[in-house]
Protein backbone atom coordinates (compact mmCIF):
# COMPACT_ATOMS: atom_id res chain seq x y z
CA UNK A 1 0.00 0.00 0.00
CA UNK A 2 2.62 2.33 0.54
CA UNK A 3 4.17 1.46 -2.61
CA UNK A 4 1.00 2.90 -4.04
CA UNK A 5 0.87 5.75 -2.43
CA UNK A 6 4.37 6.88 -3.50
CA UNK A 7 3.64 5.97 -6.77
CA UNK A 8 0.26 8.12 -7.01
CA UNK A 9 2.15 11.38 -6.74
CA UNK A 10 3.89 10.60 -10.24
CA UNK A 11 2.20 11.68 -13.19
CA UNK A 12 1.00 8.67 -15.43
CA UNK A 13 1.88 10.71 -18.75
CA UNK A 14 5.51 10.44 -17.18
CA UNK A 15 5.44 6.86 -15.88
CA UNK A 16 3.68 5.75 -19.95
CA UNK A 17 5.91 8.16 -21.92
CA UNK A 18 9.00 6.84 -20.00
CA UNK A 19 7.59 2.92 -20.67
CA UNK A 20 6.86 3.89 -24.48
CA UNK A 21 10.96 5.41 -24.45
CA UNK A 22 12.47 2.31 -23.06
CA UNK A 23 10.44 0.25 -25.77
CA UNK A 24 11.58 2.14 -28.35
CA UNK A 25 15.22 2.84 -27.37
CA UNK A 26 15.42 -1.30 -27.14
CA UNK A 27 14.40 -1.36 -30.65
CA UNK A 28 17.81 0.94 -31.98
CA UNK A 29 19.88 -0.55 -29.98
CA UNK A 30 19.25 -3.78 -31.18
CA UNK A 31 19.09 -2.68 -34.49
CA UNK A 32 22.43 -0.41 -34.16
CA UNK A 33 24.45 -3.38 -33.05
CA UNK A 34 22.63 -5.76 -35.68
CA UNK A 35 23.62 -3.70 -38.88
CA UNK A 36 27.15 -3.04 -40.02
CA UNK A 37 25.87 -0.10 -41.90
CA UNK A 38 23.68 1.45 -39.43
CA UNK A 39 22.97 5.14 -39.81
CA UNK A 40 24.00 7.68 -38.17
CA UNK A 41 20.41 8.75 -37.30
CA UNK A 42 20.21 5.73 -35.61
CA UNK A 43 22.63 6.62 -33.43
CA UNK A 44 21.58 10.21 -32.78
CA UNK A 45 17.75 8.89 -32.16
CA UNK A 46 18.91 6.64 -29.62
CA UNK A 47 21.26 9.34 -27.24
CA UNK A 48 18.16 11.87 -27.72
CA UNK A 49 15.99 9.01 -26.19
CA UNK A 50 18.84 8.79 -23.51
CA UNK A 51 18.71 12.48 -22.53
CA UNK A 52 14.68 12.57 -21.98
CA UNK A 53 15.30 9.46 -20.09
CA UNK A 54 17.42 10.88 -17.89
CA UNK A 55 15.16 14.16 -17.84
CA UNK A 56 12.68 12.04 -17.11
CA UNK A 57 14.25 10.18 -14.00
CA UNK A 58 15.75 13.48 -12.43
CA UNK A 59 11.80 14.82 -12.18
CA UNK A 60 10.76 11.45 -10.58
CA UNK A 61 13.49 11.51 -8.12
CA UNK A 62 12.84 15.25 -7.05
CA UNK A 63 8.98 13.79 -6.34
CA UNK A 64 7.33 15.45 -3.29
CA UNK A 65 6.88 12.76 -1.02
CA UNK A 66 3.13 11.82 0.03
CA UNK A 67 2.58 12.37 3.76
CA UNK A 68 0.10 9.47 3.49
CA UNK A 69 3.18 7.13 2.54
CA UNK A 70 5.46 8.20 5.21
CA UNK A 71 6.02 5.85 8.36
CA UNK A 72 4.37 7.18 11.18
CA UNK A 73 8.43 7.23 12.92
CA UNK A 74 9.55 8.82 10.13
CA UNK A 75 7.73 12.10 10.73
CA UNK A 76 8.71 14.73 12.76
CA UNK A 77 5.42 15.03 15.78
CA UNK A 78 5.85 18.77 15.22
CA UNK A 79 5.87 19.24 11.20
CA UNK A 80 4.53 15.96 10.43
CA UNK A 81 7.00 16.04 7.19
CA UNK A 82 9.60 13.32 6.75
CA UNK A 83 12.57 13.96 9.47
CA UNK A 84 15.67 14.99 7.17
CA UNK A 85 18.13 15.65 10.71
CA UNK A 86 16.40 13.73 13.48
CA UNK A 87 17.67 14.28 16.77
CA UNK A 88 16.48 13.09 20.06
CA UNK A 89 15.06 15.45 23.15
CA UNK A 90 15.87 14.65 26.94
CA UNK A 91 12.90 12.42 27.16
CA UNK A 92 13.67 10.12 24.47
CA UNK A 93 11.27 11.36 21.63
CA UNK A 94 12.35 12.23 18.12
CA UNK A 95 12.18 15.07 16.52
CA UNK A 96 13.82 17.13 13.33
CA UNK A 97 16.35 19.83 14.71
CA UNK A 98 15.08 23.02 13.05
CA UNK A 99 11.20 22.22 14.42
CA UNK A 100 12.75 21.48 17.73
CA UNK A 101 15.24 24.00 18.31
CA UNK A 102 12.66 26.52 16.91
CA UNK A 103 10.63 25.39 20.28
CA UNK A 104 13.45 25.54 22.53
CA UNK A 105 14.21 28.82 21.45
CA UNK A 106 10.55 30.12 21.92
CA UNK A 107 11.11 29.30 25.95
CA UNK A 108 9.30 26.01 25.92
CA UNK A 109 10.81 23.44 28.66
CA UNK A 110 8.70 20.37 27.90
CA UNK A 111 8.09 17.84 25.15
CA UNK A 112 5.77 18.96 22.50
CA UNK A 113 4.69 15.25 22.44
CA UNK A 114 4.27 13.94 26.14
CA UNK A 115 4.34 17.57 27.51
CA UNK A 116 6.90 16.14 30.28
CA UNK A 117 9.27 18.93 31.41
CA UNK A 118 12.67 18.35 29.98
CA UNK A 119 16.05 18.23 32.32
CA UNK A 120 18.23 19.86 29.17
CA UNK A 121 18.17 21.36 25.96
CA UNK A 122 20.89 19.35 24.79
CA UNK A 123 20.02 17.67 21.06
CA UNK A 124 21.43 14.33 20.01
CA UNK A 125 21.66 12.82 16.26
CA UNK A 126 19.43 9.92 15.87
CA UNK A 127 21.63 8.26 13.92
CA UNK A 128 20.27 5.06 13.64
CA UNK A 129 16.58 7.15 12.38
CA UNK A 130 18.61 9.38 10.19
CA UNK A 131 19.87 5.88 8.55
CA UNK A 132 16.60 4.14 8.31
CA UNK A 133 14.85 7.02 6.59
CA UNK A 134 18.05 7.55 4.08
CA UNK A 135 17.71 3.85 2.99
CA UNK A 136 13.94 4.18 2.90
CA UNK A 137 14.01 7.23 0.80
CA UNK A 138 16.52 5.92 -1.63
CA UNK A 139 14.97 2.80 -2.44
CA UNK A 140 11.86 4.67 -3.94
CA UNK A 141 14.18 7.36 -5.73
CA UNK A 142 13.21 9.97 -3.33
CA UNK A 143 15.75 13.00 -2.14
CA UNK A 144 15.78 14.43 1.34
CA UNK A 145 15.56 18.18 1.85
CA UNK A 146 19.17 19.12 2.98
CA UNK A 147 19.08 19.63 6.71
CA UNK A 148 18.96 23.36 8.12
CA UNK A 149 21.80 23.94 10.26
CA UNK A 150 22.19 27.03 12.55
CA UNK A 151 25.80 26.40 14.71
CA UNK A 152 24.87 29.83 16.42
CA UNK A 153 21.78 28.71 17.53
CA UNK A 154 22.89 24.91 19.12
CA UNK A 155 25.83 26.68 20.60
CA UNK A 156 23.93 29.12 22.34
CA UNK A 157 21.73 26.21 23.55
CA UNK A 158 24.82 24.21 24.98
CA UNK A 159 25.94 27.27 26.77
CA UNK A 160 23.11 27.66 28.58
CA UNK A 161 23.22 24.33 29.62
CA UNK A 162 26.82 24.17 30.40
CA UNK A 163 25.89 27.08 32.85
CA UNK A 164 22.93 25.13 34.77
CA UNK A 165 24.99 22.37 35.01
CA UNK A 166 27.98 24.33 36.56
CA UNK A 167 25.90 25.29 39.06
CA UNK A 168 24.84 22.37 40.00
CA UNK A 169 28.43 21.91 41.05
CA UNK A 170 27.62 24.55 43.74
CA UNK A 171 24.42 22.66 45.21
CA UNK A 172 23.38 19.80 47.06
CA UNK A 173 25.40 16.45 46.46
CA UNK A 174 22.46 14.48 44.95
CA UNK A 175 22.69 17.33 42.34
CA UNK A 176 26.72 17.46 41.73
CA UNK A 177 26.49 13.79 41.38
CA UNK A 178 24.10 14.04 38.84
CA UNK A 179 25.70 16.80 36.93
CA UNK A 180 28.94 15.49 37.54
CA UNK A 181 27.71 12.09 35.23
CA UNK A 182 26.02 14.37 32.12
CA UNK A 183 29.15 16.48 32.01
CA UNK A 184 31.15 13.67 31.56
CA UNK A 185 28.78 11.95 28.84
CA UNK A 186 28.60 14.79 27.37
CA UNK A 187 32.37 15.97 27.28
CA UNK A 188 32.78 12.32 25.89
CA UNK A 189 30.45 12.50 22.85
CA UNK A 190 30.02 16.03 21.69
CA UNK A 191 33.52 18.25 20.68
CA UNK A 192 31.74 20.93 20.42
CA UNK A 193 30.93 20.87 24.33
CA UNK A 194 34.61 20.12 25.53
CA UNK A 195 35.04 23.55 23.72
CA UNK A 196 32.95 25.80 25.05
CA UNK A 197 35.02 25.13 28.88
CA UNK A 198 37.57 27.71 26.52
CA UNK A 199 35.34 29.89 26.29
CA UNK A 200 34.21 30.58 29.62
CA UNK A 201 36.24 31.58 31.91
CA UNK A 202 34.46 30.38 35.18
CA UNK A 203 33.94 26.96 33.53
CA UNK A 204 37.04 25.16 35.18
CA UNK A 205 36.83 26.71 38.66
CA UNK A 206 33.36 25.38 38.85
CA UNK A 207 33.66 22.04 37.73
CA UNK A 208 36.40 21.82 40.12
CA UNK A 209 34.59 22.90 42.76
CA UNK A 210 33.17 19.85 44.94
CA UNK A 211 36.89 18.02 45.06
CA UNK A 212 38.34 19.07 48.01
CA UNK A 213 42.43 19.09 47.80
CA UNK A 214 43.21 16.15 50.33
CA UNK A 215 39.67 14.96 49.94
CA UNK A 216 39.10 14.46 46.50
CA UNK A 217 37.91 10.94 46.73
CA UNK A 218 35.52 10.98 49.94
CA UNK A 219 32.53 10.38 46.90
CA UNK A 220 34.21 7.94 44.96
CA UNK A 221 31.66 8.28 42.05
CA UNK A 222 31.71 11.84 41.95
CA UNK A 223 35.87 12.01 41.81
CA UNK A 224 35.78 9.56 39.36
CA UNK A 225 33.00 11.22 36.76
CA UNK A 226 34.79 14.88 37.50
CA UNK A 227 38.37 13.42 36.70
CA UNK A 228 37.04 11.35 33.79
CA UNK A 229 35.45 14.56 32.35
CA UNK A 230 39.16 17.06 33.24
CA UNK A 231 40.27 14.21 31.11
CA UNK A 232 37.69 14.44 28.23
CA UNK A 233 38.36 18.44 27.88
CA UNK A 234 42.11 18.14 27.97
CA UNK A 235 41.59 16.16 24.65
CA UNK A 236 40.48 19.55 22.92
CA UNK A 237 43.97 21.69 22.74
CA UNK A 238 42.75 25.18 23.73
CA UNK A 239 42.24 23.60 27.06
CA UNK A 240 45.13 22.13 27.79
CA UNK A 241 47.18 25.56 29.05
CA UNK A 242 43.50 26.50 30.49
CA UNK A 243 43.45 23.77 33.11
CA UNK A 244 47.81 23.44 34.08
CA UNK A 245 47.20 26.92 35.09
CA UNK A 246 44.25 26.93 36.95
CA UNK A 247 45.90 26.01 40.62
CA UNK A 248 43.71 22.68 41.58
CA UNK A 249 43.36 21.27 38.41
CA UNK A 250 46.81 19.71 38.04
CA UNK A 251 47.45 18.76 42.04
CA UNK A 252 44.21 17.28 42.17
CA UNK A 253 44.95 14.68 38.82
CA UNK A 254 47.96 14.18 41.07
CA UNK A 255 46.21 12.99 44.07
CA UNK A 256 43.34 11.18 41.96
CA UNK A 257 46.26 9.29 40.65
CA UNK A 258 47.46 8.02 43.95
CA UNK A 259 44.06 7.81 45.36
CA UNK A 260 40.80 6.84 43.99
CA UNK A 261 38.93 3.96 41.60
CA UNK A 262 40.95 1.92 39.22
CA UNK A 263 39.27 3.64 36.64
CA UNK A 264 39.80 7.08 38.18
CA UNK A 265 43.45 6.67 38.61
CA UNK A 266 43.40 5.30 35.35
CA UNK A 267 41.85 8.72 33.49
CA UNK A 268 43.91 10.78 35.89
CA UNK A 269 47.20 9.41 34.48
CA UNK A 270 45.46 9.87 31.29
CA UNK A 271 44.58 13.07 31.53
CA UNK A 272 48.28 14.41 33.03
CA UNK A 273 49.59 12.38 29.54
CA UNK A 274 47.20 14.79 27.12
CA UNK A 275 48.17 18.04 29.26
CA UNK A 276 51.70 16.89 28.78
CA UNK A 277 51.87 16.77 24.92
CA UNK A 278 52.12 20.68 25.34
CA UNK A 279 55.84 21.47 26.09
CA UNK A 280 55.00 24.28 28.64
CA UNK A 281 52.75 22.06 30.52
CA UNK A 282 55.75 19.23 31.07
CA UNK A 283 57.86 21.27 34.05
CA UNK A 284 54.52 22.39 35.83
CA UNK A 285 53.73 18.52 35.74
CA UNK A 286 57.08 17.89 36.76
CA UNK A 287 57.26 19.90 39.44
CA UNK A 288 53.80 18.93 40.51
CA UNK A 289 54.77 15.95 42.20
CA UNK A 290 53.34 13.79 39.44
CA UNK A 291 56.13 11.26 39.29
CA UNK A 292 56.27 9.39 42.15
CA UNK A 293 52.37 8.10 42.18
CA UNK A 294 52.89 7.71 38.19
CA UNK A 295 55.66 5.23 38.52
CA UNK A 296 53.85 3.27 41.64
CA UNK A 297 50.83 3.09 39.29
CA UNK A 298 52.85 1.22 36.79
CA UNK A 299 54.55 -0.87 39.53
CA UNK A 300 50.86 -1.93 40.68
CA UNK A 301 50.28 -3.45 37.52
CA UNK A 302 46.68 -2.57 36.74
CA UNK A 303 46.29 -3.59 33.24
CA UNK A 304 43.68 -0.78 32.80
CA UNK A 305 45.68 2.17 34.27
CA UNK A 306 49.27 0.79 33.45
CA UNK A 307 49.48 2.02 29.97
CA UNK A 308 48.13 5.57 30.51
CA UNK A 309 50.92 5.86 33.11
CA UNK A 310 53.29 4.72 30.84
CA UNK A 311 52.53 7.29 28.26
CA UNK A 312 52.60 10.18 31.09
CA UNK A 313 55.74 9.02 32.31
CA UNK A 314 57.40 8.76 29.11
CA UNK A 315 56.18 12.36 27.77
CA UNK A 316 56.79 14.09 30.90
CA UNK A 317 60.89 12.28 30.65
CA UNK A 318 61.31 14.22 27.15
CA UNK A 319 62.26 17.56 29.50
CA UNK A 320 65.35 17.05 31.69
CA UNK A 321 64.21 17.95 34.74
CA UNK A 322 61.70 15.71 35.12
CA UNK A 323 64.30 13.08 33.96
CA UNK A 324 66.35 13.56 36.83
CA UNK A 325 63.38 13.62 39.19
CA UNK A 326 62.22 10.08 37.77
CA UNK A 327 65.38 8.99 37.99
CA UNK A 328 65.17 9.85 41.61
CA UNK A 329 62.18 8.84 42.29
CA UNK A 330 63.15 4.97 41.19
CA UNK A 331 61.72 4.30 37.65
CA UNK A 332 64.31 2.68 36.29
CA UNK A 333 63.90 -0.06 38.70
CA UNK A 334 60.01 -0.29 37.64
CA UNK A 335 60.44 -0.09 34.07
CA UNK A 336 62.95 -2.70 34.02
CA UNK A 337 60.53 -5.39 36.07
CA UNK A 338 58.13 -4.38 33.84
CA UNK A 339 60.00 -5.45 30.53
CA UNK A 340 61.60 -8.53 31.92
CA UNK A 341 57.68 -9.32 32.31
CA UNK A 342 57.27 -8.95 28.94
CA UNK A 343 54.86 -5.73 30.13
CA UNK A 344 54.40 -2.71 27.91
CA UNK A 345 58.01 -3.61 26.32
CA UNK A 346 57.80 -1.33 23.42
CA UNK A 347 56.82 1.52 25.24
CA UNK A 348 59.23 1.47 28.03
CA UNK A 349 61.86 0.42 25.80
CA UNK A 350 61.35 3.95 24.35
CA UNK A 351 61.24 5.66 27.75
CA UNK A 352 64.38 4.05 28.99
CA UNK A 353 66.33 4.99 25.62
CA UNK A 354 65.61 8.47 27.07
CA UNK A 355 66.60 7.86 30.59
CA UNK A 356 70.04 6.40 28.90
CA UNK A 357 70.93 9.89 28.91
CA UNK A 358 71.42 10.26 32.60
CA UNK A 359 74.55 8.56 33.91
CA UNK A 360 72.92 7.47 36.93
CA UNK A 361 70.01 5.92 34.97
CA UNK A 362 72.44 3.76 33.11
CA UNK A 363 74.52 2.81 36.53
CA UNK A 364 70.83 1.57 37.52
CA UNK A 365 70.39 -0.66 34.52
CA UNK A 366 73.81 -2.18 34.78
CA UNK A 367 73.14 -3.05 38.68
CA UNK A 368 69.32 -4.04 37.57
CA UNK A 369 70.13 -6.56 34.87
CA UNK A 370 69.38 -4.98 31.97
CA UNK A 371 72.31 -6.31 30.13
CA UNK A 372 70.95 -9.50 29.76
CA UNK A 373 67.39 -8.76 29.09
CA UNK A 374 68.45 -6.36 26.08
CA UNK A 375 71.07 -8.78 24.47
CA UNK A 376 67.69 -11.36 24.92
CA UNK A 377 64.89 -8.81 23.08
CA UNK A 378 67.74 -8.01 20.91
CA UNK A 379 68.31 -12.02 19.64
CA UNK A 380 64.49 -12.90 20.11
CA UNK A 381 62.04 -9.85 19.06
CA UNK A 382 60.68 -9.95 16.00
CA UNK A 383 59.55 -5.70 16.34
CA UNK A 384 63.16 -3.88 14.46
CA UNK A 385 62.11 -0.61 16.74
CA UNK A 386 62.79 -2.68 19.85
CA UNK A 387 66.06 -4.48 18.73
CA UNK A 388 67.03 -0.36 17.24
CA UNK A 389 65.99 0.80 21.13
CA UNK A 390 68.04 -1.96 23.33
CA UNK A 391 71.02 -1.61 20.76
CA UNK A 392 71.38 2.30 21.44
CA UNK A 393 70.66 1.46 25.69
CA UNK A 394 73.26 -1.00 24.82
CA UNK A 395 75.75 1.06 23.31
CA UNK A 396 75.40 3.59 26.39
CA UNK A 397 75.69 1.19 29.08
CA UNK A 398 79.06 -0.11 27.31
CA UNK A 399 80.55 3.03 26.91
CA UNK A 400 79.95 3.59 30.75
CA UNK A 401 80.91 0.18 32.22
CA UNK A 402 83.37 -2.00 30.65
CA UNK A 403 82.46 -4.65 33.32
CA UNK A 404 79.26 -5.51 30.99
CA UNK A 405 81.48 -6.11 28.31
CA UNK A 406 82.08 -9.97 29.05
CA UNK A 407 77.83 -10.61 28.92
CA UNK A 408 78.14 -9.03 25.68
CA UNK A 409 81.26 -10.87 24.35
CA UNK A 410 79.67 -14.24 25.64
CA UNK A 411 76.34 -13.24 23.71
CA UNK A 412 78.24 -12.77 20.49
CA UNK A 413 79.96 -15.53 20.77
CA UNK A 414 77.31 -17.97 21.43
CA UNK A 415 74.60 -15.95 19.27
CA UNK A 416 76.61 -13.67 16.96
CA UNK A 417 73.33 -11.37 17.98
CA UNK A 418 74.82 -7.91 17.78
CA UNK A 419 76.95 -8.90 14.10
CA UNK A 420 73.20 -10.08 12.96
CA UNK A 421 72.01 -6.72 13.98
CA UNK A 422 74.66 -4.85 12.60
CA UNK A 423 73.68 -6.74 9.13
CA UNK A 424 69.82 -6.32 8.77
CA UNK A 425 68.80 -3.90 11.45
CA UNK A 426 67.68 -0.99 10.98
CA UNK A 427 70.27 2.40 10.15
CA UNK A 428 70.14 3.31 13.42
CA UNK A 429 70.58 -0.90 15.02
CA UNK A 430 72.89 -1.12 12.37
CA UNK A 431 74.89 2.06 13.93
CA UNK A 432 74.82 0.67 17.56
CA UNK A 433 75.64 -2.66 17.04
CA UNK A 434 78.93 -1.77 14.73
CA UNK A 435 79.83 0.25 17.49
CA UNK A 436 79.29 -2.21 20.56
CA UNK A 437 81.18 -4.47 18.42
CA UNK A 438 83.87 -1.92 17.81
CA UNK A 439 84.29 -2.00 21.46
CA UNK A 440 84.38 -5.38 22.11
CA UNK A 441 87.12 -5.39 19.60
CA UNK A 442 89.61 -2.66 20.68
CA UNK A 443 88.66 -4.30 24.61
CA UNK A 444 90.10 -7.38 23.58
CA UNK A 445 93.03 -6.19 21.56
CA UNK A 446 94.53 -3.76 24.53
CA UNK A 447 93.38 -6.87 26.71
CA UNK A 448 95.75 -9.53 24.80
CA UNK A 449 98.61 -6.94 24.21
Amino acid sequence: MAEAGILGTIPRTIMTKETELGKELEKLVKTILAEEDCTVDAIDEAMRILRVLKELKIKKSLKVVDNTAIPEEFRCPISTKIMSDPVVLATGQTYDRPFIQRWLNEGHRTCPKTQQVISHTILIPNHLVQEIISKWCYERGIELPKPLVDEDVHAGADRSYLKSLLEKMSSSLSDQKEAAKELRLLTKRMPSFRALFSDTSDAIPKLLDPLSRGRANTHPDLQENLITTIFNLSIHEDNKQLLAENPHAIPLLVESVRFGTTETRSNAAAALFSLSTLDSNKLIIGKSGALRPLIDLLKEGHPLAMKDAASAIFNLCLVLENKCRAVREGVVGVILKKIMDSILVDELLATLVILASQPKAVEEMGMLGAVPCLLGIMRESSSERNKENCSAILHTICLNDRTKWPLVMEEEKANATLSILAEHGTSRAKRKAAGILQMMKRGASITFR
